[in-house]
């Protein structure tokens, strides 16, 4: 076995690096096919999702395995193999195994327990399936690891709450409350109709919204949607089908929209979800809930103006927003934010030496009110701060800063789940009064607080006992044709002696010479029988892969005879494998 996996996850890389590696369905089609043209490489499957992106692949050598798959990795996904790397994780063999089986069961996923991923396997290898480039290991493999995750499903509770992302995200919009409480009666929007979009329609129905709107780039499956949930008999809700061109419009009487699409622009720009929301605050309702992003800005919307500062001494300094006179690094913008003076180290951190040296200077002639501290003292600080950053180090901030004012955000009109990568929804939306936004990168702060299920223990117990089985059974599996190839040079040998015998005896009749053919394959079967019984149990064994060399060494068995049986094992199981596959 030599299965390796190249990947980044939401474990790994931040959001914004998943953002800009993620493929759409066409790179990935080219991704698997230039990795199984590619030297190292003889079978390919890519597994993406909206936090993660894995190539699997069985290669003949790890490092050139390794150097190869990262190499593709950051051609298709357009990020720079420099700055992918450092995000990037390898498992190898029994690690691959593993990795994979701990994804299918949902230990890897942002919502632990989740079982959509196990959809997203079987897709990845029907793909794999239909352009030829999934062969017996990965083909195992992945059936193996579909077992497993349903075996986990059902011998465990760890999916007992049904959670998936999308339940996971409308718990973070509904802020702590009841789902069905905060959903009951609301119009819905879902933009797109793929399997997560699809999920979350069926959702947010189940939850109690009154209508749900579904846009797509293609009609036919948004109204194909629609007509499901209008059909489902346990679902009191109303469904529609849109055109995407109509989305705008329908965000003005919306109140929840969930976006998952594979486009790789923006969906929603922070524009048009400002002009929804226009005239729809509630004034003096606070949003309890309010999500990160929301930073009062002093003197805007009702927040007082920043307070000047004292400076050394009791005096007051000049006005934050007046820029100081004849700074040759031109600071304005910095004297406005308050508790700022460009007379102090917090003005200072970050700059470079040369910036440093100038400001330094500035400052030891700078014009300032009368005070009890000198002015070298200031100049002197910053001087030692610029041979401080002259030799590399960073900056301190020694001074505590000083509290932000925080303005009362409005309770939100608009409800936005952006479950995309990479995303849907501009980022600028975190900013927008009546806004409340969750996207990938909130969902993965909010599920790294999480607590854990309790039965994932006994999950990564079914996942080391599966792992262990695997192996055994890929190894053992490994030393078959050696093993195929032995008795076939077996009854060759008793062929030909019974071919030999009926030329010394040509009165030999039919029925001693059947009595003789069965007695002698007889005793050749019960000689090899306790051998190759024993060689295939230590074969499966960890270490046990030099077996199936060391059979070939005793018996001098042609090697290209042991190919020869792995070749048609191949073949029936490309034959098997085609049934289910499309056209290549």
């Amino acid at each position: 076995m030599s299965l390796l996996v190249v990947g980044l996850s939401h474990r790994s890389a931040p959001v914004s690096v998943l953002e800009r590696a993620a493929l759409h369905a066409d790179a990935q089609v080219k991704l698997v096919q230039d990795t199984v043209a590619a030297e190292p490489a003889t079978e390919a499957a890519v597994l993406a999702t909206c936090n993660r992106i894995e190539l699997y692949a069985d290669v003949d050598k790890f490092h050139a395995g390794v150097a190869e798959l990262s190499t593709l990795l950051a051609q298709h996904s357009g990020v720079g193999l420099d700055e992918l790397t450092p995000y990037l994780y390898v498992h190898y063999e029994d690690r691959a195994v593993h990795h994979l089986f701990s994804v299918a069961c949902g230990l890897d996923s942002m919502v632990v327990g989740e079982g959509q991923i196990l959809g997203q396997i079987k897709d990845s290898l029907a793909r794999a399936q239909y352009l030829h480039t999934a062969g017996r290991l990965l083909n195992d493999l992945f059936q193996q690891a579909l077992r497993v995750g349903k075996r986990a499903h059902s011998e465990t509770g760890i999916d007992r709450a049904g959670q998936s992302l999308v339940t996971f995200g409308l718990q973070q919009l509904a802020a702590g409350g009841s789902v069905e409480d905060w959903a009951r009666g609301k119009t819905a929007v879902v933009i797109g109709a793929g399997s997560m979009s699809s999920l979350a329609a069926a959702t947010l129905a189940r939850a109690g919204v009154g209508e749900v709107v579904v846009a797509n780039r293609t009609a036919e499956r948004a109204e194909r949607l629609a007509e499901i949930l209008n059909d489902a008999g346990d679902l009191d809700v109303v469904a529609r089908a849109v055109p995407m061109d109509a989305v705008p419009g329908e965000l003005t009487r919306a109140d929840v929209v969930v976006s998952c699409t594979g486009a790789t622009g923006l969906v929603l720009t922070a524009e048009a979800v400002g002009t929804a929301v226009s005239g729809r605050l509630v004034e003096g309702v606070p949003d309890v809930g309010a999500g990160r992003g929301w930073v009062a800005q002093p003197g805007a919307d009702g927040v007082p103006p920043a307070p000047t500062r004292a400076a050394p001494g009791g005096t007051t300094a000049r006005g934050l927003a007046e820029p100081e006179e004849n700074c040759p690094l031109d600071l304005p913008s910095l004297s406005a934010t308050a508790g700022f003076s460009v007379l102090g180290e917090a003005a200072v951190a970050g700059m470079g030496a040369a910036e440093l040296e100038q400001h330094a200077a500035w400052v030891e002639n700078a014009p300032r009110p009368q005070t009890s501290s000198p002015v070298t003292d200031d100049a002197d600080a910053i001087a030692a701060l610029a041979a401080l950053a002259s030799s590399g180090m960073r900056i301190p901030e020694r001074r505590k800063p000083e509290a932000v004012v925080e303005a009362s955000r409005p309770a939100p009109v608009l409800f936005l789940l952006d479950l995309a990568m990479p995303r849907d929804i501009d980022a600028a939306v975190h900013r927008q009064a009546g806004v409340r936004l969750v996207d990938i990168e909130s969902l993965a702060e909010a599920s790294a607080d999480a607590p854990m299920a309790a039965d994932v223990d006994q999950v990564r117990r079914i996942v080391a006992d599966e792992v262990a089985a695997f192996g055994a059974a890929l190894r053992a599996a490994h030393i078959t044709p050696t093993v195929v190839a032995l008795r076939t040079m077996a009854a060759d040998v008793v062929a030909g002696e019974i071919a030999r015998l009926e030329g010394r005896l040509p009165g030999l009749d039919d029925k001693h010479r059947a009595e003789i053919t069965q007695t002698v394959k007889r005793v050749v079967d019960k000689l090899l029988h306790a051998p190759t019984v024993r060689v295939k149990q230590l074969a499966a064994e960890p270490g046990g892969a030099g077996y199936a060399d060391a059979l070939r060494t005793l018996f001098d068995l042609d090697q290209e005879a042991v190919a020869a049986v792995s070749r048609a094992e191949r073949a029936d199981d490309e034959s098997e494998n085609s049934k289910n596959r499309g056209p290549a």
